[in-house]
C-alpha cells in the first residue's frame, strides 16, 4: 500500500537536497529548498512528517540526534554557519560559524563533529564547547567521516591520506589519535561504524571490495565483493543494529547486503552442499594463483540484493527493524522511500513491501557539490581564532559554570541544560580586529 499523493503539496515541488538517517533508523530527515523535513520510519504502512522547519533555506546538511529535539541544520545560503535547533519549542539553541563550508556534520549523545576540507572540529554536546581542532587533516572534499553513535567510545574515522584509502580512527572522548588503518589502494568513498563502535565498514572510490575492521585494534575481519565488472560510486554503508548484516547502495541499480559471519571448517563438514565442495576447492587452489586472483576468491559475496528500478540516481539505505521484521530501507533521489523486507535467514532477492513519497526531488547532491558555490565572507563569530588543542587565541566564551553539570539525555526534554532554552551561546572570537 502506497502513502497518499503528495502531488498537491506545494512543498513536494520544492525539490529537496539532501536526506539521512538518524542514528538509531528511526527517523528520516530531508533538507528542501524551504527548508527541511523529519519523517517517522517506525512503521511500514505509514510516512508521518513530524516537523517541517522554515527556519532557513536550501538545506543541505540536516543531521537528528536520535529521537530528541535536537537537529543540526546548514543552509546553501550560509554554507559556513552550522545552525542547532530544539524543533519542538521552536527555538535556535545555538550557530556557530567556521572558516570554509561545512561539508558534513555527525553527532552522537557525547560529541558533535563538524568536517571541513581540511580540518575537522569536536564540540562537546552538552555545552556545545569546542574541545579539539583537528588541522590540515588530508584533503577531504566530500567531508567524508564516521562517528560511532556510541557515545562511550565516540570513534571518529576519516582519510587519513587524499590518495590511498587509509584510514584514521580518533577517539573522540580522549581526543587522541587510536590507529591507522591501510584500507585500500585506492581513496575511500565511504566509511560506517557498527552501533557499539567495534567494527568498521569501508569502500574505496573503486567501489568493488567493502571491508570490515575491529576497532580500535584495526585488523581486517570480513571483505566483501560487491562485482567485478564495473567500478562503482558507492553512495552510502550502513550496518544492522546487532552487526549481523552489512547494506551497501551506490549509482547501480543494486542495493547488496552482506552478512557477516565466519565460515569455520567444523561447519563446512556439517553440511557437505554442492556449494561447500566447490568452496573448499577454490580455497585450495587460491594458495597457487597470484595475491589479487586468490583475493578475489576469497571475497564473500552478497547475501541478499535488490533491484531498484532507476539507475544512475543519488541514495542512501540503511538496516533497520521495523514492526519487529528486518527491512531494508532506501531513500532514493527519485522522491521516495522504499521499505523492503529481509530474509535474515535464506537472502536472495528482497521484496518491495511498502513505497512513501517524500517530497519532490530534482537530485540529491554531494554535500561537497552542493557547497562548491560562491560564498560570503566568514561572519563574527567564525572559529579560526582557534588553535589546534581547541583553546581561544582570542574571544569570549560562556564561563565554566554556566554550563549544565553531569550527563545530559537529550532524549528527554526535561534533561535539556537551562541554556538550550532561548540562550543562543556563540563563541566570539574578535577575527576582524586580529593584526
Amino acid at each position: 500500500m502506497e502513502s497518499p499523493d503528495l502531488s498537491d503539496d506545494p512543498g513536494v515541488h520544492r525539490g529537496f537536497i539532501c536526506a539521512s538517517f538518524n542514528q538509531d533508523t528511526t527517523s528520516l530527515s530531508v533538507g528542501t529548498k524551504t527548508g527541511y523535513r523529519l519523517f517517522s520510519v517506525t512503521a511500514v504502512d505509514k510516512l508521518d512528517c513530524i516537523h517541517e522547519g522554515v527556519e532557513c533555506p536550501d538545506v543541505y546538511i540536516v543531521e537528528r540526534l536520535f529521537s530528541s529535539s535536537l537537529v543540526v541544520v546548514v543552509s546553501l545560503s550560509m554554507p559556513r554557519r552550522m545552525n542547532v535547533y530544539h524543533f519542538k519549542k521552536g527555538t535556535e539553541i545555538c550557530n556557530y560559524s567556521y572558516s570554509n563550508n561545512i561539508l558534513s556534520v555527525r553527532l552522537n549523545r557525547q560529541r558533535l563533529v563538524v568536517c571541513l576540507e581540511e580540518s575537522i572540529y569536536i564540540h562537546n554536546i552538552k555545552d556545545m564547547k569546542l574541545l579539539k581542532t583537528l588541522l590540515n587533516t588530508p584533503t577531504n572534499p566530500s567531508g567524508l567521516c564516521a562517528l560511532s553513535i556510541n557515545h562511550g567510545n565516540s570513534f571518529l574515522a576519516y582519510p587519513g591520506s587524499a590518495t590511498m584509502g587509509e584510514i584514521t580512527v580518533y577517539d573522540a572522548n580522549n581526543l587522541s589519535t587510536v590507529t591507522l588503518i591501510q584500507a585500500h589502494d585506492s581513496p575511500l568513498a565511504a566509511l560506517t561504524f557498527n552501533a557499539s563502535g567495534t567494527k568498521l565498514a569501508s569502500a574505496s572510490e573503486k567501489g568493488t571490495v567493502i571491508r570490515v575492521f575491529g576497532i580500535p585494534e584495526g585488523q581486517k575481519l570480513f571483505e566483501f565483493r560487491r562485482g567485478m565488472k564495473r567500478y562503482v560510486s558507492i553512495s552510502s554503508l550502513s550496518f544492522s543494529a546487532d552487526a549481523q548484516f552489512l547494506c551497501a547502495s551506490s549509482n547501480t541499480e543494486t542495493v547488496h547486503i552482506f552478512k557477516l559471519e565466519q565460515h569455520s571448517p567444523s561447519q563446512e563438514e556439517e553440511s557437505p552442499t554442492w556449494s561447500a565442495y566447490v568452496g573448499k576447492m577454490f580455497t585450495a587452489a587460491s594458495t597457487y594463483l597470484p595475491t589479487q586472483v586468490s583475493d578475489m576468491m576469497n571475497q564473500d559475496r552478497a547475501f541478499a540484493t535488490v533491484r531498484l528500478n532507476m539507475f544512475g540516481l543519488k541514495n542512501i539505505c540503511a538496516l533497520a527493524m521495523i514492526q519487529k521484521l528486518p527491512r531494508l530501507l532506501v531513500a532514493s533521489s527519485d522522491g521516495y522511500l522504499y521499505i523492503y523486507n529481509v530474509d535474515p535467514q535464506d537472502g536472495g532477492e528482497c521484496v518491495l513491501v511498502q513505497k512513501h513519497r517524500c517530497v519532490y526531488l530534482s537530485g540529491i547532491q554531494t554535500y561537497a557539490a552542493t557547497v562548491a558555490l560562491p560564498t560570503t565572507a566568514p561572519s563574527s563569530t567564525t572559529l579560526m581564532g582557534y588553535s589546534e588543542d581547541g583553546g581561544a587565541q582570542r574571544g569570549e566564551v560562556i564561563p565554566e559554570h554556566e554550563f549544565a553539570e553531569g550527563p545530559v539525555c537529550l532524549d528527554d526534554e526535561n534533561e535539556f541544560p537551562p541554556w538550550f532554552f532561548g540562550t543562543k551561546y556563540k563563541l566570539l572570537t574578535n577575527w576582524s580586529r586580529r593584526g
